[in-house]
């Protein structure tokens, strides 16, 4: 039977699980993989629709009931976190009047961006695929916008500028690397500890021979430079991905404690 995977179309995803989607993995299932973004992925798990699946680190307090965190095959580093952005030239923005596009509201760039605003706003936010974020506030029809991904390495073109890396703020404020991305196993659909050696055997096989996943890696990022593919992967592909360790765990709790301090957004 099967196993259905739920993953982006980011570099480090499908760098990632090139070697468990092509059947590279010894002992493990077939794999029927689903590419959507992260908003997407979030919501679809709240519903237990995949048995394995990558969503932000701040959605898993709603998930813990149906699913498993693995140690590995995440994104969580240090010098990857997401941008607020405006438009050149821009004073610092006032929040408490800004309308902010933002790429889900349980994505753990939108928890980072709550726990640093605090009560200074922004006035509404609107969520957008994290892709037409860019275009949006460079066309002025949003104040600012919240970044993910390969964003970090192309928002110059768009004629913006980033107001603030709430990544640099979250690991000057903790020392901590910054929780991102998690992979979860439906509990009942898959043994965790299997696919955590499926998943690790996976990164293990991407290191050993990166090219073999190039085309793959590059099909699903076609809007992508190969030069800013390949930044991408070096930046959220790391030791964390391996495995979570204890500085990765504390940085998921200590991220997970002060949501659970912040008021209902709602």
């Amino acid at each position: 039977m099967a196993l259905s995977l739920a993953i982006s179309t980011c570099p480090n995803d499908t760098f990632v699980f090139h070697a468990l989607v092509h059947g590279l993995v010894g002992g493990a299932p077939p794999v029927e993989v689903t590419y959507a973004d992260v908003d997407v992925t979030n919501s679809a798990a709240r519903r237990g629709e995949y048995d394995l699946v990558k969503v932000s680190y701040a959605a898993l307090p709603g998930l813990r009931d149906g699913y498993t965190l693995l140690p590995c095959g995440g994104a969580l580093g240090r010098g990857c976190g997401p941008l607020l952005l405006v438009r050149e030239p821009a004073s610092d923005l006032d929040l408490a009047g800004a309308t902010v596009a933002i790429p889900g509201e349980l994505t753990t760039a939108y928890l980072l961006f709550r726990l640093w605003a605090g009560d200074r706003g922004p006035a509404r936010v609107v969520v957008l695929p994290f892709h037409e974020i860019m275009p949006a506030v460079a066309a002025g029809r949003y104040d600012a916008g919240l970044v993910i991904h390969e964003a970090r390495f192309t928002y110059p073109r768009y004629g913006l500028r980033a107001l603030v890396d709430l990544g640099q703020w979250w690991e000057t404020d903790t020392g901590l690397p910054i929780p991102l991305g998690a992979i979860l196993a439906r509990r009942g659909a898959v043994d965790p500890e299997l696919a955590a050696e499926w998943v690790r055997e996976s990164v293990r096989a991407a290191w050993a021979d990166p090219a073999a996943s190039r085309g793959y890696v590059r099909s699903h990022a076609q809007e992508l430079e190969p030069g800013v593919v390949d930044q991408h992967i070096q930046l959220y592909v790391n030791e964390f991905t391996a495995d979570l360790g204890a500085e990765g765990r504390a940085a998921v709790d200590t991220l997970l404690a002060r949501a659970a301090a912040l008021p209902d957004p709602g």
